[in-house]
Order: C-alpha cells, then structure tokens, then sequence
C-alpha cells in the first residue's frame, strides 16, 4: 500500500467521529516567514497536500489551510539581508519589519513569495497570515483561557518537557507599547481585561526598553508562546490533521507539550499526528532565519511541477530526502518518472503508478514520447544539431503535439540546470575547431582501437547508436585494449574530456564528416 494511503487508512480508522460529525476535515500546515523559505518546507507542503488530494478522490470534503506566521519575533538577521537595517527590529514581531524592497512589510514579501511556489509546485492550500486571525479576535478565547489556566501549562512544561516557569508567569507575550518589542515582555498579572507587564532589559539577544505598563492581551495587542499557540491553534481552526518534521516530535518536545496543552487548556482532541523526515540539500537540513541551503523558489525553478512532486513525494515520509541539485538527483528523478508514467501508460496498479496519479490531476496525463532528461542535457549543449530531429531518430517516428510540448519543457529545464548548478560531468562542449591538446598524444594502442572505429563508421551507410554501441565493444575486445583507456580516448578526441554522454549515441549524433575527420586527425602517426 502506498504510504498516503496508509496515513489515510489510519486516519479514517482513528478519527471517524470527526469523519461523520463534520462538513469538512481541516488540514492544516504553517510556515514562519522569519526570511526566504527554504526548500525544506516543501516537504510539510507535500504531505498535506497529497493527503487532501487524497481524501479528495475518496470523496472525503477537506479544506487545507496554510499559515503564514508573521507575529513571531524577529531574532535573527538573515546573512543575504542589509544587518545594519534590520538590526534595530530585533525582537518586533515580524509583521512590524519593512520589506527589502520597501513595498509592503517584510512577512509578506517572503511569505507570498514561498506561497508562489507552492502554487507553481501544484498544490493549493488556503494562505492567511497569523496577525490577521490574532487582530480580529479569533484568538481572544484562547488567550483568555491560557492566562486563567496559566498554572496548569505552568505544570505542562515541567512534566512534559522539564522546563520551570516562574510562579507569576503568564503564558502570553505582549506587544511593547513604546518599543514595539514582543520577545523581551513578561507579563506578570491579569486583572479580567488586562495584563500588568514590563520590557525587560535583561537577558541574551535583544533587550527591551524598560517600559512598564498595563494593556489588553486582545486583537492583536499580544501573542501566546509558540507551543501554547501551537496547540490553540489545533481549536482556533479545528485542525483535524497536522503533521510537523521530527525535530519537533521528539519525545518531550514541542509537539508533546502542545497536545498536552490543547487537551488540558483548550479541551480540544489533538489532531491526528504525523512526523515526517526532512528534505536535505547536499545532506544537510535547512535553516530559514539564518539564510542557510537553498530556498524553496531557486530549487523549484530547476525542474517542473510534476518532477518537484515526485522528489517530495517519491519517498516514504518517515525517510529523509537529499535533493542535491549539484549532483544527479535532477537526471535520476525523470529517470524515475519515465519509469513510472510507461508503467502507468500500460495499466499496471503499483505503489509507483498511485504516486504518479497523485503527481497529476485527472484527465491531465496524456501518453507521450518521454526522451531522456540526460540526452536533452547534452543536446541542448550542441549548437550544430537540430533537437527536434534528433528526438524523432531516437523515437523511430514523428513527434506529436504532446511529444513537442514535453520536449520543449525538458529543453528549457535542461538549459537551466546546465546554466545554474550542473555538475562538470554533465556540462560538455563539442571541440569543433581543433583537437584537444589532451587527445594529441594517445598511445599507439589508442589509436588502433581508433582506426577500426573509423573503419567501422565508414562502412556504416547510417549511424545507429545501438549498433555503434553494439560495434564499439566488439572493436575493445578484439584490440584487447582497457576500457578506461578505449572509452576516455573517444571522449577526448570530441570533447577534450574524460567521460561523455552514453558511447555509442553520442557519436551517432555528430556530423558524419566532422565525426570521421576528427578520427582521422587523432590517429595520425
């Protein structure tokens, strides 16, 4: 069984109240927008985006909500920002930072730039920002019920996770009346309608100012602690389902604290829980505050919808995903995909065919001619050759509509990859004008194995890939020649490199008489 299926399975056997009692089951996932989104947050995005889709086609109404968390506290200048500018807005909530631009506010630039890619990505939740639903009231319940109750998360954290809180501690986190600041407020009492509070000017990161006061903890005016909100926010939206990466689920830590509180404070069943691995570049997790890896817009740029989908999808989500762009993780995954569409395309029922009708809305998937990712790579990097024609020899026929839209797709990711971030493996450039200087001193058993692939090719009355292929194993055989030494020899004649695209193909799509010109010139004496 497929592991979205599985999840669903468990969550319908798990939750059938909700399942009969409700119009629609919440899914919900959030995003603080402390700087540009990582890539790594995709990986939340793709979970509860197939389990909607999912309950979708079961016929299960669902509502996927996405927060963008602006209220949080600036704490830290990302390393591609001006740190002289934002400096000065350490421990404001977030919605109070100007954009880099200067257009709007800081929160709403990265957040509705991570919101378009994760409608590029294909999946479309329902975004809001958090100071909107806390500046209209929505929260004004819970916080009340948090500050009465402040002893008992007081206890929640203790138990739970060992953390001590002073006996006058109130769960709730002020917006400073003078500075601005809601990181460096402690509320201290509440009287029914507002809390006695002060700036303190102690403490590592940012100080406050000093300011003592008395406020309204409503609309807007303050924020609960991120695990008290957490679990607010399960009753505020009644989230059914929600998941959060396993940094998060481990064993006392904030997840378990939340669901304690939510069941405690709020009275409100958690929702149905599931930890997921993170998404990894170059196996290492991403930081979004700190600037650290890459962010989510460059990675999606790189590849389509459909071939992001099956990056974030394609594994078990209890394993963690290395993307690395770098390397071969962007050939591999159309690799896979042509794998998975053929054996889609020919009716089998797998594990591998119910992820690629995740990938795609219904009636969207038409049979087409999918040419290899990496043959597009190299083509694309061969000024002398016309593609389309190339891409019809290697299909036996004529391109269809649908053949050339998905080939000009993989053209343009092509060119992009090989523009950005290809390995050097992948980036070649044919030697047109003269040999390499590296292939002008091959051994004399270099250049007999040369001569009878010359031979070989003249005879031919047209260049096929496989029988060259077929033709260029039988030449290192019979001149008893290593291949590291035979193969590397062809490379370096052509592309004054040690490796190349698949042997045999690569030659059978080089000019006839460039190709046979430059094998003479290498194999003079």
């Amino acid at each position: 069984m497929f592991w979205v299926d599985k999840i669903i399975e468990e969550f319908v056997k798990d939750r059938k109240e909700a399942l009969d009692s409700k119009e629609s089951i919440v899914i919900r996932d959030e995003k603080t927008a402390s700087g540009r989104v990582h890539v790594g947050a995709m990986r939340g995005v793709a979970l509860h985006g197939a389990i909607s889709r999912v309950l979708s086609e079961r016929g299960i109404q669902n509502t996927f909500l996405y927060e963008i968390n602006d209220f949080d506290a600036f704490d830290t200048v990302p390393v591609y920002l001006d740190k002289e500018k934002y400096e000065s807005y350490l421990g404001m909530p977030l919605y109070a930072l100007p954009a880099p631009t200067g257009e709007g506010n800081y929160p709403q630039y990265f957040g509705n730039e991570f919101a378009r890619v994760i409608k590029a990505s294909g999946f479309s939740p329902q975004f809001y920002f958090s100071s909107d639903e806390y500046k209209a009231g929505k929260y004004n319940d819970a916080i009340l019920k948090a500050i009465e109750k402040a002893g008992v998360i007081r206890n929640i954290y203790k138990e739970t996770s060992g953390g001590e809180r002073p006996d006058n501690w109130l769960p709730i986190m002020v917006v400073c009346e003078r500075c601005g600041k809601v990181a460096t407020t402690r509320a201290t009492s509440f009287d029914g309608k507002s809390v006695h509070y002060y700036c303190d000017q102690e403490g590592s990161g940012t100080i406050g100012c000093g300011y003592e006061g008395d406020t309204s903890p409503f609309d807007g005016k303050a924020k609960l602690p991120w695990k008290v909100e957490w679990a607010a926010k399960f009753k505020v939206f009644d989230v059914d389902i929600e998941g959060e990466g396993k940094d998060l689920a481990t064993k006392g830590g904030a997840r378990d604290v939340a669901e304690r509180i939510s069941t405690d404070v709020f009275e409100y069943k958690p929702p149905f829980n599931i930890p997921y691995e993170f998404l990894l570049i170059g196996d290492k997790k991403m930081s979004t505050s700190k600037g650290a890896g890459a962010s989510a817009s460059e990675v999606a740029s790189l590849v389509p919808a459909k071939i992001f989908q099956l990056a974030l999808l394609g594994r078990n989500i209890k394993r963690a995903i290395n993307f690395d762009p770098s390397g071969d993780t962007i050939p591999t995954l159309y690799d896979q995909y042509d794998k998975f569409a053929e054996k889609f395309i020919a009716g089998i029922e797998d594990d591998d065919t119910k992820l690629f009708s995740i990938i795609h809305k219904k009636g969207e998937i038409v049979s087409r001619f999918l040419p290899r990712f990496s043959q597009v790579v190299f083509l694309v990097q061969m000024p002398h050759m016309k593609i389309e024609e190339e891409i019809s020899k290697i299909k036996g026929s004529g391109l269809t509509n649908e053949d050339k839209e998905e080939l000009d797709e993989r053209i343009l990711y092509a060119k992009e990859w090989i523009n950005k971030c290809a390995p050097e493996r992948y980036v070649f450039k044919l030697q047109l004008d003269s040999v390499p200087d590296v292939a002008k001193n091959f051994s004399s058993k270099q250049k007999e194995a040369l001569r009878c692939v010359l031979a070989e090719i003249v005879k031919m009355k047209e260049l096929d890939g496989q029988e060259l292929h077929t033709t260029l194993h039988e030449i290192r055989k019979e001149t008893n020649i290593e291949p590291q030494e035979f193969f590397s020899a062809i490379y370096l004649a052509f592309l004054g490199k040690n490796s190349g695209p698949k042997v045999g193909w690569f030659l059978s799509v080089l000019d006839r008489v460039f190709l046979e010109s430059r094998l003479k010139e290498v194999t003079k004496d």
